[in-house]
C-alpha cells in the first residue's frame, strides 16, 4: 500500500497564514523522511481557513526542502488560468526538479462565485475540455501540424514532463480521467458518497493514451490518528466544527477541540446525515485505522491512499502523519534523514 499526503496549508486559530505555510514546509519534510509516496499542495481562494492559493510556488519550496517525495498540487483549478502559463509553470518546476513533479489539475472553484469572478471573469464559457486537450498538447508536444499552437516551443523545453492527473469528486472526472487515458485522483474527504462508482466507472471505461498508459488511481480521505482512541476523538472535534462552519458559509480558522466541542453541543453532528460505505475522515489509533484503511483501498481497488489531516495543533497532525507511517510500515529515506540532518536548526 501507499501512502501519500495531501495538505490544505490549514491555518490553526491563534496563528497566521505565515505559520500554516511553516508547517507546510515542516511537515513535508516529515513526510519525505517517513517515505510517504507524494505530496501534493491544494488551491483555495480567498479563504481564512487555509493558506495556498498558489500551490507553484510552495511545490518549488516543498521540492527544495525535500529529497524523493513526488510533489505536485492538488489540485491546479484550470478553468482560472491559460493552459499554455500552467504548462510553461510546471516544466519549469519540472526542469528544477526532473520526475518528482505532479500536475493535478480539476475544475472545481476552489472559493465562492464572487472570487471565481474575480478570478476568471474575462472567461466565463465553461470549455475545461478544451483546456486540458490544450495543456496536454503544451506539455507533451501533440498538437496537430496544423494547429496554430504547433509552432509554440515553450521554455524551458526538456526531456519529459510533469505526470498530469486527474482530480475529481464525481463520475464527471471519472469520465474524463477515463477518455484521456490519465490516473485520478478521487476526493473521497470532500465527497464520500460516489467514491466506489466513479472509480469502478473509470476502471471500466479507460482508453489507453499510449502504449504504456494503464488505469492508476489514488482515493484521497482524511486521518486523525493518535496514541488513543479517546485523544483522537477529541483532536476530531476541530474537523468536525470545521465541516459544519463550511457548509454555513463561514471561512475561519481551525477551531481548537475545547472551542469546538463546546459549539458542536448546540447543533447537529455534520456528519449524521451522510450516506456512504466508508466515512470521508478515519478516527483512532493506528491499530484501529489501519484495518479500516486497508479494507476501503481493497474494495475500491486502489493501491494508494492520500490522506488530509486538518486539526488545530500542528504537532499533533505531525505525529498522525508518523503513527500512520509506522503503522503501514513505510520505508524511510535514508538519503532524506541525511539531508535533514545537514540543515540548519
Amino acid at each position: 500500500m501507499k501512502l501519500s499526503v495531501l495538505d490544505q496549508s490549514p491555518v490553526s486559530a491563534g496563528f497566521t497564514p505565515a505559520d500554516a505555510l511553516q508547517n507546510t514546509i515542516e511537515l513535508s519534510r516529515l513526510a519525505d523522511r517517513l517515505g510517504y509516496e507524494r505530496y501534493w499542495i491544494a488551491e483555495h481562494h480567498a479563504m481564512e481557513t487555509l493558506a495556498s492559493p498558489a500551490p507553484e510556488i510552495l511545490i518549488a519550496r516543498v521540492a527544495a526542502e525535500t529529497s524523493g517525495i513526488r510533489v505536485g498540487s492538488g489540485a491546479i483549478l484550470l478553468p482560472h488560468y491559460s493552459p499554455m502559463k500552467v504548462a510553461e509553470v510546471f516544466r519549469m518546476l519540472h526542469a528544477l526538479y526532473p520526475n518528482r513533479i505532479d500536475l493535478g489539475i480539476g475544475r472545481a472553484p476552489g472559493s465562492g462565485p464572487l472570487e471565481a469572478y474575480a478570478l476568471r471573469r474575462n472567461s466565463q464559457s465553461e470549455d475545461f475540455p478544451e483546456q486540458i486537450m490544450e495543456l496536454l498538447g503544451f506539455l507533451h508536444r501533440t498538437f496537430p501540424a496544423e494547429h496554430p499552437f504547433s509552432r509554440i516551443k515553450l521554455s524551458p523545453d526538456m526531456p519529459g514532463a510533469p505526470e498530469v492527473w486527474m482530480v475529481g469528486s464525481s463520475e464527471w472526472s471519472a469520465a474524463a480521467a477515463a477518455q484521456l487515458g490519465l490516473p485520478y485522483a478521487f476526493a473521497h474527504f470532500i465527497s464520500p458518497e460516489p467514491t466506489a462508482t466513479a472509480l469502478r466507472y473509470y476502471g471500466l471505461h479507460f482508453v489507453p493514451a499510449n502504449e504504456a498508459s494503464v488505469p492508476r488511481t489514488l482515493a484521497a480521505l482524511g486521518v486523525v490518528c493518535a496514541d488513543t482512541k479517546a485523544e483522537a476523538e477529541h483532536l476530531f472535534a476541530s474537523t468536525r466544527l470545521l465541516i459544519r462552519r463550511i457548509r454555513q458559509g463561514e471561512r475561519l480558522p481551525i477551531p481548537t477541540p475545547e472551542e469546538a466541542l463546546v459549539q458542536l453541543g448546540s447543533g447537529p453532528d455534520p456528519f449524521a446525515s451522510e450516506i456512504s460505505d466508508w466515512p470521508r475522515y478515519f478516527v483512532g489509533t493506528p491499530e484501529q485505522v489501519r484495518p479500516q484503511l486497508e479494507r476501503m483501498a481493497e474494495a475500491i481497488q486502489t493501491e494508494e491512499l492520500m490522506v488530509v489531516t486538518v486539526i488545530h495543533s500542528h504537532a499533533a497532525r505531525m505525529r498522525s502523519y508518523e503513527l500512520l507511517a509506522n503503522a503501514f510500515n513505510l520505508t524511510p529515506r535514508s538519503e532524506c534523514a541525511q539531508l535533514l540532518s545537514r540543515q540548519p536548526r
